[in-house]
């Protein structure tokens, strides 16, 4: 057996020890979001530190717990923080979490973080549905030696995102008057928030939002065969010529003021999957 999938095993049977439910959906949530996980009911939170090979969350904004129980009956895993790159770990460490959430039996992702946004039409506390990204990232975290057990060699990305799940989402957000666009999510890695060139560069080739997220955690689950859901909140607009500087203050603040939103529409999802 790999030391990877030693390392899996170990956390997930760690987890297993605590809870014994088996969880139908994850839930990753980005900076400032981490409010979600209230929403989970019988909750049981482990700290990351005591979990086995497990990073530790190192970015204000992110709480460094997983948060395990119901939410709308269902049981539920949610990361309240997750894992950069940026923050000096591999990419096999950055997704480490999503592995372990298909062994504990994982088939849906929800997925969120705070963007900067690219399209001249969206204004900051804005949410946009993620319908596909454009990896920037300088490393892949499926590089390396594929281990058959975890997934194919070559994932197919022609649709990382569920077109079904967003579909749902569009209904749901129509329901309840919020909201929403949908847009193509530009991965980079940070930690420097994006020059005035990078921002038109990423509008240039296709980009509505970046950030310095999810895209390797959607590729891990699309390579572990899970149907994905990703949302963000525009926290800043970097595209318009106007002095516009930038502080992860106020991307914490933009994404607090329009998570309830965000909570809602993945409440109401979970409970239609």
């Amino acid at each position: 057996m790999s030391d990877l999938l030693q390392q899996i095993a170990a956390a997930s049977d760690y987890i297993k020890k605590i809870w014994s439910l088996t969880p139908e959906v994850g839930i990753i949530l980005g900076s400032g979001l981490g409010n979600l996980a209230g929403e989970i009911s019988e909750a049981i939170e482990i700290p990351y530190n005591e979990i086995p090979h497990f990073p530790t969350s190192t970015v204000e904004g992110h709480r460094g717990r997983l948060v395990l129980g119901r939410m709308n009956g269902r049981p539920v895993v949610a990361m309240a923080g997750r894992f950069h790159y940026y923050e000096g770990f591999s990419m096999q460490q950055v997704t480490f979490p999503v592995r372990v959430f298909k062994a504990l039996g994982v088939k849906t992702l929800l997925v969120s973080n705070a963007a900067g946004g690219m399209n001249r039409a969206f204004k900051v506390g804005d949410l946009m549905i993620i319908r596909d990204h454009i990896n920037l990232q300088p490393e892949h975290p499926l590089r390396g030696p594929n281990i058959a057990e975890l997934g194919p060699r070559f994932p197919d990305m022609s649709e990382p995102y569920s077109k079904a799940l967003i579909a749902r989402a569009k209904e749901i957000a129509a329901n309840n008057n919020i909201q929403v666009h949908t847009g193509v999510y530009v991965g980079v890695q940070g930690p420097t928030f994006e020059t005035r060139a990078e921002y038109q560069y990423m509008a240039n080739i296709g980009g509505d939002a970046v950030g310095m997220s999810t895209v390797p955690e959607v590729i891990v689950a699309m390579h572990s065969s899970m149907k994905v859901f990703a949302m963000s909140v525009i926290t800043d607009i970097g595209i318009r010529e106007e002095e516009n500087v930038i502080t992860h203050e106020e991307v914490l603040e933009a994404a607090n003021a329009a998570e309830p939103k965000l909570t809602l529409i993945f409440r109401e999802l979970i409970s239609v999957l």
